[in-house]
C-alpha cells in the first residue's frame, strides 16, 4: 500500500469510527471505484454504500453507517449541476476535458467532482452539495466558451453508460475465462489482471481468476471495462457453456 492508499485508509477509519459512535451517516468525497473498495477494509459490507449521483457511476461518494442499526435513511449529499454555452452557436466544441479543466480551475479538488458526462455541448455532472452553489456561481467559462450553469433533477438518460447484451460461450464460467473471451485476452493476459489486483467483483478486489461469479453480478477490469454477469444459459455438445452478460459501451 502506497502513501496515498495509506492515507485514504486513514481518513476511511475515521470517517467508520464516527458514524459507530455517534450513530450518524458520514461520508467521503467522490473517489474512484478501484479506490473506494479500500472501505472494505475497515468496515464492514453492511456500514459501506457507494452512489455516483446515477447508476454504474465511475467516481463514487462512500457513506459509512448501518441502515439497520442506525433505523433512517438520507440522501447523499450529492448535487447534479449542467453547464451549457450562454450562446450555442458561437460555442467552441467543447469536451470532458474541458470541462473538468474549468471546473478544476475554480481552485477545488478533484475529489469534489463526480462524473462527468458531456450531451450535445453541455456538461452533466456530479457536485458535492457543500461546493454545489460555489461551482455553480463561479463556472463562467469553459475554454473561450461563456456558460451558464444551474441545478438539474437528473442527467438525460441518453448521458448515462449504456448496457448491451452479448451471448458468449466460454470454456469454463471461471471469471478469468470470462475476462479472456470478452476483452480478447490470453489467459495469462487475464491472469496479470488478478495479480495487478485490477479486478473488481461487486465493488471489491478479486485476487482469484477462479472466481464463479453469481447472477447479476457487477465486474470492472481496469483499463479494459466493465459488464454484468447475467448468468449461465446452456452448455454446448462440446462441453463449453453458454452465458449471458451485459457490456457498458
Amino acid at each position: 500500500m502506497n502513501e496515498q492508499e495509506q492515507k485514504k485508509r486513514k481518513r476511511f477509519e475515521e470517517l467508520a469510527g464516527r458514524a459507530r459512535r455517534n450513530s450518524v451517516y458520514t461520508y467521503t468525497g467522490f473517489h474512484s471505484a478501484e479506490g473506494a473498495v479500500l472501505a472494505y477494509d475497515v468496515a464492514a459490507e453492511r456500514e459501506v454504500t457507494m452512489w455516483g449521483g446515477a447508476e454504474n457511476c465511475e467516481h463514487v461518494v462512500i457513506r459509512f453507517g448501518d441502515p439497520n442499526e442506525l433505523a433512517y435513511e438520507e440522501p447523499f449529499p450529492i448535487r447534479i449541476l449542467c453547464a451549457e454555452p450562454k450562446q450555442a452557436k458561437f460555442a467552441d466544441a467543447l469536451t470532458h476535458r474541458d470541462f473538468l479543466g474549468a471546473i478544476l480551475n475554480l481552485g477545488i479538488e478533484r475529489d469534489v467532482i463526480g462524473d462527468i458526462f458531456v450531451h450535445e455541448n453541455a456538461a452533466y455532472f456530479f457536485v458535492l452539495e457543500e461546493l454545489a452553489d460555489f461551482v455553480c456561481e463561479g463556472l463562467e467559462r469553459v475554454k473561450h466558451t461563456s456558460v451558464k450553469c444551474h441545478t438539474v433533477d437528473a442527467v438525460p438518460a441518453d448521458c448515462l453508460p449504456k448496457l448491451r447484451s452479448e451471448n458468449i460461450t466460454v470454456a469454463s464460467p471461471r471469471l478469468d475465462a470470462i475476462l479472456s473471451k470478452v476483452y480478447h485476452l490470453s489467459r495469462g493476459e487475464a491472469k496479470a489482471l488478478f495479480d495487478a489486483e485490477k479486478v473488481t467483483v461487486n465493488g471489491r478486489i478479486c485476487k482469484n481468476p477462479e472466481t464463479v461469479l453469481k447472477d447479476n453480478s457487477k465486474v470492472s477490469a481496469r483499463g479494459y471495462g466493465k459488464l454484468e454477469y447475467r448468468g449461465e444459459e446452456h452448455a454446448t455438445k462440446k462441453g463449453k457453456t453458454g452465458i449471458t452478460i451485459w457490456r457498458y459501451v
